[in-house]
């Protein structure tokens, strides 16, 4: 108990010392935040995109079969279709055909896909919500797509996608097969690859293998490698901002190491006479101790929580552009709020413990000396 009134004594007096000081720390207090809060923002936004994408791509097939031409992809045979089935293990093997289609008038990207339940009559058409913002178009509406002789496809939009797929289909239009044909003068006996179903997902790489036997020239990519492609993206993207932030960062370090290790003239005074009125140095030390650990833990609190609600509540505005990846239709999309616990564990250590280090060594340095000297400088 004693020793709980001491801790509580000490910290009393150590907050009321920060107080006496309040423009000095109230600056350091608003820089330490902030910079807090970016990266909390930066690691929120990364690990929440990664979760997304990953429950996203749950739905994927479980082997994409493209095949290559001189190192690039072109169009799989229909053929191959009968050659995948009769290999033990695949349930099923869906022809996919889509295409990018570049807009000069809205300067935007699509991707067009045939789907027959989507888009079942020629002339129909579904859209994702960013198209439909980009033409400024909504259901019953009339849009143009100009096809690959130059003739104009008219086409009437039934509906748009819902806003759950945002993430993925922003840019989306899906198209009857027979007007997806026409759009780009697409054989009628290949597709853009084949979409290949596994029984038993622990066969998976042997099923690739196999793949790659019957069909020469394919490259099966499964869905494991999709997911590592996203969070592998998504961490250079942020790593890329980390980069951007770095500036401001080291500028951060610099100040708060400078205003760590360099005690004022009123500070070593005030260490003379508590030292002069029976302090003892481990007392001084706890002091320093907690005035470091008050300034940081609330400059980490706080800038975590401005870190969730810029993440969760706006959708990281600051960082969006850069993360999404569309290059004229962003995707409009509520993350769904998810904190990675070992990524806040390193967030702490990387910024409250070298903080709060750094407040003992001058502390200690000022408190070994004598209490006459410390009082005169």
């Amino acid at each position: 108990m004693q020793s709980i009134n001491r801790h509580y004594n000490i910290l009393d007096f150590a907050i009321a010392s920060l107080l006496r000081r309040k423009g000095k720390n109230l600056a350091l207090l608003t820089i330490y935040t902030l910079i807090v809060a970016l990266i909390a923002s930066l690691i929120f936004f990364v690990q929440a995109l990664k979760r997304e994408a990953a429950a996203l791509l749950q739905d994927a097939p479980d082997i994409v079969v493209q095949r290559l031409m001189a190192g690039r992809q072109d169009l799989i045979g229909l053929e191959n279709i009968d050659r995948i089935a009769a290999i033990r293990g695949v349930s099923e093997v869906t022809p996919r055909r889509w295409g990018y289609y570049y807009d000069p008038v809205f300067g935007a990207n699509y991707t067009v896909m045939a789907d027959a339940k989507l888009a079942p009559q020629a002339g129909m058409a579904t859209v994702g919500l960013g198209v439909a913002k980009n033409q400024r178009i909504g259901p019953g509406d009339i849009f143009t797509l100009t096809a690959a002789d130059n003739s104009l496809i008219l086409l009437n939009l039934e509906k748009a996608l819902p806003f759950e797929s945002e993430l993925l289909a922003a840019d989306m239009i899906l198209l009857n097969p027979a007007d997806f044909g026409k759009l780009f003068a697409f054989p009628a006996n290949a597709a853009t690859d084949l979409a290949v179903t596994v029984a038993n997902p622990r066969e998976m790489v042997t099923i690739a293998n196999k793949i790659v036997e019957t069909v020469p020239g394919s490259r099966p990519i499964m869905k494991s490698e999709i997911i590592r492609t996203y969070d592998a993206i998504f961490d250079w993207r942020g790593g890329m901002m980390l980069l951007v932030l770095a500036a401001a960062l080291l500028s951060f370090v610099i100040f708060a190491w400078d205003k760590a290790t360099g005690l004022s003239a009123e500070e070593r005074r005030e260490t003379g006479i508590l030292k002069s009125i029976g302090w003892e140095t481990g007392d001084i030390l706890l002091l320093k101790f907690w005035e470091g650990t008050a300034i940081s833990l609330t400059a980490f609190l706080t800038g975590v929580i401005m870190a969730y609600i810029h993440v969760f509540f706006f959708s990281a505005p600051l960082f969006a552009a850069a993360l999404k990846g569309w290059a004229v239709l962003y995707p409009a999309f509520h993350l769904k709020p998810f904190i990675d616990p070992y990524q806040l564990s390193t967030l702490f250590f990387l910024t409250v413990l070298p903080y709060t280090a750094a407040t003992i060594l001058p502390s200690w340095l000022a408190a070994s000396a004598d209490a006459d000297s410390a009082m005169r400088s």
